[in-house]
């Protein structure tokens, strides 16, 4: 059954898919700076009438906890990565490269220092294609 994009289920899903991925995990097995925070903006044809993040903790290779819960509670992670809903669809979905969307502001550091996230390209790339992995439902389409 397709899970759900964003939600609490999806996150959970995530990070299973996150800690199954191999490459992620050499990848990014210096990580040690922090929880992520993935922000999707408030939009009322989602049923969000809050800011939402998806917070991953991060660390050495492995997501070792991940919630879905209200932006304004986030606010602890290290890093928070804010883009409406359309942009973080393109970038899960594999259409859209995450560092080079960072780079052209399309998704928007709103927390934390962008030369380390860049050092981490790889693994970036492998949370996406750790997303791809799970059989998801985006909504509006």
């Amino acid at each position: 059954m397709a899970l759900k994009f964003p939600s609490a289920e999806w996150t959970a899903a995530f990070k299973d898919a996150v800690n199954a991925n191999a490459a992620y995990g050499s990848a990014g097995k210096d990580w040690t700076h922090g929880k992520v925070a993935y922000v999707v903006k408030a939009d009322p044809k989602l049923g969000t009438d809050a800011d939402m993040a998806m917070v991953l903790d991060l660390h050495e290779g492995s997501c070792r906890g991940a919630a879905y819960v209200r932006a304004d509670e986030a606010t602890d992670a290290a890093f928070v990565i804010v883009a409406e809903y359309p942009r973080w669809r393109e970038v899960m979905s594999g259409q859209v490269d995450p560092t080079k969307a960072m780079m052209q502001n399309k998704l928007k550091l709103q927390k934390g220092h962008l030369p380390t996230i860049v050092k981490f390209v790889v693994a970036s790339k492998e949370l996406v294609k750790s997303a791809l992995a799970l059989d998801t439902q985006y909504p509006l389409d």
